[in-house]
């Protein structure tokens, strides 16, 4: 019944989100923390802090760790949810491509995408807001961390690379 589940779960947010891998975290999360409580919120902000740092895509590291996880460590429920998820993406652009070359400059097509812009960055928000939870921030400390990490990134532009580093540094020293 799990590998079902995955696979409805995984495709289903495929098929749904728009975006990219960080306007999937909170569908995700929703997912497998409060719908099948497949894992813990702490858990599933491991898995986020692992998805970034790995190479590839956030949401398909995501789907490829939670499908290990959730199946208790077996390779099958990674493939089940990586593929599940990457299906409708490749499915819809086989069926898409040739219509949007087509109609791409359409007054429709084109308020379609002003539509969806605005759900992206809301999706991408409640991702942010998600992974602020009291269980990401235990003391003064994660207070700061976060802090001089936001600051860092935003106002001076410190490459995310060298945050993460950083970060791990300061938490290896705590």
């Amino acid at each position: 019944m799990i590998w079902l589940q995955l696979f409805y779960t995984f495709f289903k947010i495929g098929l749904f989100c728009f975006g990219g891998g960080y306007a999937m975290l909170s569908l995700i999360r929703n997912e497998v923390v409060d719908r099948f409580g497949w894992m813990t919120g702490a858990e599933f902000t491991d898995i986020v802090a692992v998805s970034q740092m790995t190479p590839g895509p956030i949401g398909i590291n995501a789907a490829t760790y939670v499908g290990y996880t959730a199946t208790g460590g077996h390779v099958l429920g990674s493939v089940i949810a990586t593929v599940s998820l990457c299906a409708p993406s490749v499915i819809l652009m086989i069926l898409v491509s040739r219509f949007l070359m087509r109609y791409r400059q359409h007054p429709a097509v084109q308020g379609i995408f002003r539509a969806i812009r605005p759900v992206v960055v809301g999706l991408i928000a409640a991702a942010a807001l998600m992974m602020a939870r009291p269980e990401n921030f235990v003391d003064y400390r994660s207070y700061l961390i976060f802090s001089v990490a936001f600051v860092g990134a935003y106002f001076f532009r410190v490459h995310p690379i060298l945050l993460m580093i950083l970060g791990g540094l300061t938490g290896l020293l705590m």
